[in-house]
């Protein structure tokens, strides 16, 4: 009877898994979402907490452990993503998600233990014993190949995720040194030829090499992300988050627990698929990404350095400019991010809207440092879902747009993408500000942006730059306005 109810319950948290995933492709149904995915994995986790039992008919125990994990998991979680900041988002992102790789990979070194003291404990041990099932090749085969997939990917996703985060809060910078792809390749071979070995070798349980293979996936999953610019990271934290996802479904492989296996398939395969996106919209191949070093240093290939002087614009004209636009298209990017400037961002539109300006938001797929990031800013800021304008749907109005406000967005609109044979950002879709009638740009200097080169927009005709921290400058517009 446990079963058949566990069985249930695994497949209404899969369901539950299915349905929130496809929540989330819409803002005003995200968050509910998120709740029913989580409702499901409670649901999962406390039906295998008392319900499971193994072959012999066991039940788990260790309810203290299990409790007291769950416990303080929870609290840690709870405390960390009510504090972090909207700016500090992709960190936690890629923190969790290198936990995740972590926990798979723990799985494996639990479950090979496991395996190891069963072949070892007594020379009568055959492999009937170990697999009651099948007493083949083949179930060693699989077995093995399932524990060491979880193993090697749960490593590189943490150890990845974990030097990601490092880079995106600035406390690890991009590193390469000459040769490093291909030192990378090799490490890779290395580790799938060891791991093949331990596999395809019947009944070895060799503890040194497991191990040894372990050590080698950390290194890789570390000088796998360290050459990758920071204008790539998006890509990168979504590729990851795949890796973490296959990880975890060799976990439920091993433990033959369905709501597991489900829920590790949709993660490897929604971050697939962002992966693939995010790449077709830098107009960039998945491996250019990945050996391109794209923002790992200032663009010294770069034609576009300095352009000549640029426009300076102050509150007053730019307050004058806004209020009699017909159209108006707000381009956020990282800079309002850092600003906290949101909710002051969403203040100004309303106040234009109220004067009768048609104002829209034009978001670029991979604006800020993760997937996403801009829609979750302008989201908790109560921005209206319909007035967020794709990049394709936003480059056909900016020719009939009178004011563009660019709030922190750099590369993003960027014309030597189109222009700059040399730039490494050339060929990558951007947002055509330079196409409306006016481009007003706020930013709090001259500085280049994430992908460390000099942009051109700056020292277009139509151009000006309105410098200072993207809230206040918000605040002063907003108040410019309503004195007019």
């Amino acid at each position: 009877m446990a079963f058949s109810v566990l069985t249930i319950i695994y497949l209404l948290a899969s369901v539950s898994f299915i349905t929130g995933l496809k929540m989330l492709s819409n803002p005003s149904t995200a968050r509910r979402g998120n709740l029913i995915a989580a409702a499901g994995m409670a649901l999962a986790i406390f039906g295998t907490i008392f319900l499971y039992t193994d072959d012999t008919g066991k039940k788990l125990g260790n309810y203290i452990w299990i409790f007291a994990a769950l416990f303080i998991g929870s609290v840690v979680g709870t405390m960390a993503a009510r504090k972090v900041k909207m700016t500090a988002m992709p960190e936690m992102v890629s923190l969790f998600n290198g936990m995740g790789g972590a926990c798979a990979a723990l799985i494996s070194i639990v479950e090979f233990n496991h395996l190891s003291h069963e072949i070892h404990q007594s020379t009568g041990t055959t492999l009937t014993d170990i697999f009651p099932a099948s007493a083949s090749y083949s179930a060693w085969f699989s077995e093995m190949a399932i524990i060491l997939a979880g193993l090697v990917i749960g490593a590189i996703s943490f150890a990845g995720s974990m030097i990601a985060w490092g880079k995106l809060n600035g406390r690890i910078n991009d590193f390469s040194f000459k040769g490093q792809h291909i030192f990378n390749i090799v490490l890779f071979v290395v580790v799938l030829g060891l791991a093949g070995w331990m596999a395809g070798v019947y009944q070895n349980a060799n503890n040194m090499v497991f191990y040894l293979i372990l050590v080698l996936s950390l290194l890789y999953g570390v000088f796998f992300v360290l050459p990758i610019g920071g204008a790539d990271m998006p890509v990168v934290i979504s590729l990851l988050n795949s890796f973490t996802g296959v990880a975890a479904a060799c976990g439920g492989f091993l433990y033959n627990n369905k709501a597991m296996l489900t829920g590790g398939i949709l993660v490897g395969a929604a971050g697939t698929l962002l992966t693939i996106l995010m790449c077709k919209a830098m107009n960039r191949s998945l491996l250019n990404v990945l050996i391109g070093s794209f923002g790992a240093s200032a663009a010294g290939t770069s034609k576009s350095q300095v352009q000549g002087n640029f426009k300076e614009i102050n509150l007053s004209d730019a307050a004058i400019l806004l209020s009699y636009a017909n159209r108006v298209m707000i381009v956020p990017g990282y800079g309002l991010a850092v600003a906290q400037a949101q909710h002051s961002c969403h203040e100004l539109e309303k106040l234009l809207v109220s004067r009768g300006v048609d104002v829209k938001y034009a978001i670029h797929p991979v604006a800020g440092r993760m997937p996403g990031h801009m829609n979750v800013l302008l989201a908790e800021a109560d921005v209206a879902y319909e007035q967020l304008h794709e990049m394709e749907e936003a480059n056909e109005e900016f020719p009939t747009t009178d004011v563009v406000l660019v709030l922190g967005a750099n590369d993003v609109v960027n014309p030597a993408a189109k222009s700059d044979p040399g730039s490494p950002i050339y060929g990558m879709p951007i947002l055509e500000v330079e196409l409306a009638k006016t481009c007003i740009v706020n930013k709090r200097s001259m500085k280049p942006g994430y992908a460390g080169i000099e942009n051109e927009l700056f020292f277009r005709p139509r151009t000006s730059m309105l410098f200072g921290d993207a809230k206040k400058v918000l605040q002063d517009l907003t108040a410019e306005i309503k004195n007019l």
